[in-house]
């Protein structure tokens, strides 16, 4: 299948043209399909020539990049320097070269643009997209570096996001894209449920007899992912002697089970995720800085979900099909989406499927998702000026009164003193603006409050 890319060249001169028209034949020869340079519009990845860098050049790169959502490779036909390389980089280059030979230059181009489009066609596979759910370009960034990382290296990975951001989804999907040859499982263990007594035959395993209960023995991780990979997650809550012990297995690929005197070799890749803040315990002295480093061969951090509000109503949708796998979903109501899109979400996605959840509980089954499924404890809280004043506790105050025999002259009258008395403490006993805010004049106000005196 033909690699798809737009090609546009700054500051042309006849010398560099000829030797431009020179690379994009060789390009269209090796089975690139060149498309005009507004194909930037449709996501196509592209190349841009230039002979230096000037902030105009770094203006066209960012317009052609989207800001660095394109990718695009910055080419020049002679040696510039570092800094400007780093200028074209800020600009929204996905890559820089710069080489004096052409061929050797076009060689290098026609590497990215193949493995960019490899990429590209990975992040837009149904398992990438049915994984994690969304568009918007922090979360489209992460994926591209997944892919990469996931499916050319066996390097490890440091997941780090708040809770509920899909550290976990991104960590099967980082084993789903390995490409090792006959890869093993994937075996997930949570540190945060690993108990203290029992931490070392979790990794380990054990031997019988090797401790009280120990009636068989065990594979523990280290054994069960040997050949695939494993996941540790809330890899921050580690204690400090289990972390020695796994950087020891990390660095020899071997180990022993507890009772055993037989070491055993083990090869996984590892992956790690958190919601802490690794940096700050190293620095700290609760987190191996030698352990830190041995898994941090690339670290992705998950944007949470009020840094991407457009996939707020894509992941909803999303979350309605799966509870509708035989039928049509239900649709939002333009007041229920609008609702989405300004709840906060503290629990990130995780709150969000919540959220859905509880809208389905009160759907009828008939019929978009209206204002109504909303719970009323999850309905927003209105500002003041769109508040009726006359809430549920006005009329329980005016229903009590009624039943206990109490008329209209006297509910009246309570209310007004009740209204004068809050407008002066309002006002902080000012006359004349508690006056303002009822209404009255300061005459009549005082009138009023003296006839209130001498009721009492």
């Amino acid at each position: 299948m033909p690699v798809k890319a737009w090609i546009h060249w700054l500051d042309e001169n006849q010398e560099q043209g000829s030797r431009i028209h020179e690379a994009l034949d060789y390009l269209i020869k090796n089975g690139i399909e060149l498309q005009p340079p507004d194909a930037c519009l449709t996501n196509c990845p592209g190349v841009i020539f230039t002979s230096d860098m000037t902030p105009a050049i770094c203006e066209q790169l960012r317009h052609f990049s989207c800001n660095g959502q394109i990718q695009v490779l910055a080419c020049c036909l002679k040696s510039i320097p570092t800094d400007a390389a780093w200028q074209l980089m800020e600009a929204g280059a996905a890559d820089v070269l710069s080489c004096a030979e052409c061929s050797k230059l076009v060689n290098e181009i026609m590497t990215r643009l193949h493995r960019w489009d490899r990429v590209d066609r990975m992040v837009n596979s149904p398992e990438v997209k049915n994984t994690l759910i969304g568009s918007s370009p922090s979360l489209k960034s992460i994926l591209r570096q997944v892919v990469e990382v996931a499916h050319f290296s066996d390097s490890p990975a440091l997941i780090l996001g708040e809770s509920g951001t899909g550290k976990e989804l991104l960590a099967n999907l980082i084993h789903t894209l390995d490409s090792r040859p006959g890869k093993g499982n994937l075996v997930v263990l949570d540190c945060s449920t690993i108990m203290p007594g029992l931490s070392g035959t979790e990794f380990f395993g054990h031997e019988r007899g090797a401790y009280t209960g120990a009636v068989s023995s065990r594979d523990g991780a280290f054994a069960i992912a040997n050949g695939g990979t494993l996941f540790l997650d809330e890899v921050g809550e580690l204690p400090m002697t289990l972390q020695t012990q796994l950087l020891r297995v990390i660095q020899e690929q071997t180990f022993k089970r507890l009772g055993s005197n037989a070491w055993q070799r083990t090869s996984f890749r590892l992956i790690c995720a958190t919601n802490r803040d690794l940096k700050a315990q190293v620095q700290r002295g609760e987190f191996r800085a030698d352990l830190y480093y041995r898994i941090a061969g690339y670290v992705f951090t998950l944007p949470p979900l009020r840094e991407r509000p457009e996939d707020i109503l894509p992941l909803a949708c999303h979350f309605l099909k799966e509870q509708h796998p035989d039928s049509t979903p239900p649709v939002l109501d333009t007041p229920v989406q609008e609702y989405l899109l300004r709840r906060d979400y503290p629990g990130n996605v995780r709150d969000l499927k919540q959220v859905i959840a509880r809208l389905l509980c009160r759907y009828t089954g008939q019929g978009s998702i209206t204002m109504g499924c909303i719970p009323p404890d999850d309905r927003p809280i209105l500002t003041e000026s769109y508040q009726d004043w006359r809430d549920a506790g006005f009329d329980r105050a005016v229903r009590i009164a009624l039943r206990q025999g109490i008329g209209l002259k006297t509910i009246s009258q309570r209310a007004k003193e009740t209204a004068i008395r809050i407008a002066m403490n309002e006002s902080n006993g000012n006359l004349q603006r508690a006056a303002l805010l009822l209404g009255v004049t300061d005459r009549a106000l005082q009138m009023r409050r003296a006839a209130q005196r001498q009721v009492q």
